[in-house]
């Protein structure tokens, strides 16, 4: 899946709603949607653009909620992250507010830039001040590994504050432009470190862990604090898609998740697939909202 250039996009048919409650066993939480300020995501897109695909839905933080709500998703966790040391505290305030303006929908994580001078700082203000659901950080644009100690402090908030971690550990997508190589930096193993240091964090790991799929299967089986989101691993968009099997064996433990706005594909394109699969109504409504909101907490 490493890739330098773009990889071209897929231009599917989007659908208009999200399928029948009797095929998703309920409502619809999206585990892994994208809320930046204007100038952050234009930078984003760009980058998007020159390493690693087009981005289809152009929208900004308040079309991102009014697309979602109007194909019938009930409700979204918001994730951002910080490129650099400073950024973390303006990101956590304009996600907030975001969220405090659409309650129902938007359920905000904080995030905070590891190793910075007031990272304690930042991570209590983003749980006590605006009451974060939890922190998002993102191991290929931070440059630095799942068990890296600059990421102590932050764990040891997060699990004694009981907040969830999602954090990008898997090695894939990759791309030269990270200026890392994520293959080397990242690694199931490290992962499986964390939570034997750290037994009572909640983790959430995106992409299904890819490409290390039946390592992150194993890891599942081994910490009940462990939980991977499905974003873009079932899309057929990559050369390596998770194994169809461990989808529906570890559905208890797996979070619907898209990656939205962000995407080179229709936004239901993966929602489209594990529909198809063949799920118990107690799995998909597990998938599709129920571990989500046990996870997240709302």
């Amino acid at each position: 899946m490493a890739h330098g250039e773009p990889i071209p996009p897929i231009d599917d048919e989007e659908g208009a709603f999200v399928p029948a409650e009797d095929q998703t066993g309920g409502a619809i939480v999206d585990a892994h949607v994208h809320l930046f300020p204007p100038r952050v995501l234009a930078a984003l897109w760009r980058w998007f653009d020159t390493h690693a695909w087009r981005v289809r839905y152009r929208l900004d933080a308040e079309q991102t909620i009014e697309f979602l709500a109007a194909h019938g998703v009930h409700r979204f966790v918001a994730l951002h992250f910080a490129h650099t040391a400073g950024m973390a505290r303006s990101l956590n305030a304009y996600v907030h507010e975001i969220a405090r303006a659409h309650r129902d929908v938007v359920v905000p994580l904080g995030t905070v830039f590891p190793g910075e001078p007031e990272a304690a700082d930042v991570v209590r203000e983003a749980f006590g001040r605006y009451g974060m659901h939890g922190l998002k950080l993102h191991c290929h644009v931070q440059k630095m590994a799942a068990d890296d100690p600059r990421l102590d402090e932050v764990y040891a908030l997060c699990q004694d504050a009981g907040k969830p971690v999602l954090i990008h550990a898997g090695r894939e997508p990759a791309s030269p432009a990270y200026g890392v190589d994520t293959r080397v930096l990242c690694g199931a193993d490290q992962v499986d470190r964390v939570l034997r240091k750290y037994p009572r964090l909640v983790m959430v790991v995106p992409h299904l862990g890819a490409d290390e799929f039946d390592a992150y299967a194993t890891l599942l089986e081994r910490h009940e604090n462990l939980w991977l989101d499905t974003t873009m691993a079932v899309a057929g968009f990559f050369p390596a898609d998770a194994p169809a099997d461990m989808v529906e064996r570890h559905a208890s433990r797996l979070l619907y998740g898209t990656d939205f706005p962000n995407l080179p594909y229709a936004w239901d394109r993966e929602l489209r697939r594990l529909v198809a699969r063949p799920f118990d109504r107690a799995a998909r409504g597990a998938l599709f909202s129920g571990n989500a909101s046990r996870v997240f907490g709302f």
